[in-house]
């Protein structure tokens, strides 16, 4: 079942006459359009995507499966005059997406009916074609860590490390990084959103580097930690901990897991060591067009692991003003359980 058959089934089965479709990664996932403004729109037999004349060759050749509709004025202004046109009027959108001043203009003409997350819901069984894709971000970020390893030096700034890491990846072909790269070393470890800093790496220090590459639209999400030179023996026994319950993780984890049982396998092993306080954040998070997106593998989280589902897998141990740990890799659901998707060595490495 192709993604349009399954929208129209959520078509079908909210009683809509049209979905419309305005955030920028759902618009690019169900048609196929990487311009930067238009919409969607989807019937039970028609597929139209609205874009201005910057786009018009660009969206005729992207998405070719849909009817192309040149706007003539202001999107919102020109939507509401082509859904009048077409007689639409019980309308599906976006509800986590749609501002207030947008909703309201529309709710004035059409019979408006929320589809929170829908969209995402199906994104987050992948494609094969969405596999290959993220396969090769994925092999990107490898051969980006193996070039810094061989690359960074005591001396040397987060951002320096940064820099160099993030050109990397635009030479191995990524269009760019994924998100702001973090480069946390020593204390700043500490810090699980330590994003690069002009902090100085120095020798005796954990350094954890997270990091990913877009290639295509599509993420990779990939955390490594090492040392320059030897680091304490409470660091490294925290690396082997971070070690053991990420191992425990890949091992475990299979379609049929809820993300609440998916985050326990590794909060279990990280608490039986006495670090529970210290693992502050969720096991992992989906990832595809969006670095972050569905499922959550959290506490919190009853999403049912499918296969074709790609998550990561990242736990991690933080204490103020020692340092941290936190190792990550890609993975995609499989009947069987996960497939590693990130290779890179996940064994303690000491420059």
């Amino acid at each position: 079942m192709t993604k349009i058959d399954k929208v129209r089934e959520l078509i079908d089965s909210e009683g809509i006459d049209a979905l419309l479709i305005m955030s920028d990664y759902n618009r690019r996932y169900l048609s196929g359009f990487t311009g930067s403004s238009g919409a969607v729109i989807i019937t039970k037999d028609e597929k139209y995507l609205v874009s201005d004349f910057r786009y018009n060759a660009q969206a005729q050749e992207e998405a070719r499966d849909f009817a192309f509709v040149l706007q003539k004025n202001a999107l919102l202004d020109f939507l509401i005059q082509f859904l009048e046109e077409k007689d639409l009027n019980v309308i599906g959108f976006e509800g986590a997406h749609v501002n207030y001043n947008t909703y309201s203009r529309l709710e004035q003409k059409f019979d408006m009916k929320p589809l929170t997350n829908e969209i995402e819901k199906i994104r987050m069984h992948k494609t094969s074609d969405e596999l290959q894709l993220i396969k090769k971000a994925c092999e990107i970020a490898d051969e980006a860590y193996e070039h810094i390893l061989n690359y960074i030096q005591p001396g040397m700034s987060e951002l320096q490390v940064k820099n160099e890491l993030e050109s990397h990846m635009t030479k191995l072909g990524a269009s760019g990084a994924s998100f702001d790269t973090i480069v946390a070393s020593g204390y700043r470890g500490a810090l699980p959103h330590g994003v690069a800093s002009e902090k100085i790496i120095e020798r005796g220090e954990m350094v954890t580097l997270d990091f990913g590459a877009y290639y295509k639209g599509y993420a990779s999400d990939i955390t490594r930690s090492f040392a320059v030179g030897e680091v304490s023996e409470e660091m490294e026994r925290i690396h082997n901990i971070v070690l053991e319950a990420q191992l425990e993780s890949l091992d475990r984890i299979k379609a049929g897991m809820t993300g609440s049982e998916a985050d326990k396998v590794a909060r279990d092993v990280i608490a039986g060591h006495g670090y529970g306080e210290n693992f502050g954040h969720s096991l992992g998070h989906g990832f595809g067009l969006e670095v972050h997106e569905g499922p959550a593998l959290a506490k919190s989280s009853d999403t049912v692991l499918a296969e074709n589902m790609c998550v990561t897998i990242e736990p991690g141990i933080y204490v103020e003003g020692l340092g941290g740990v936190r190792i990550e890799d890609d993975c995609v659901v499989t009947e069987n359980g996960l497939e590693k998707l990130t290779h890179s060595s996940k064994q303690l490495f000491i420059l």
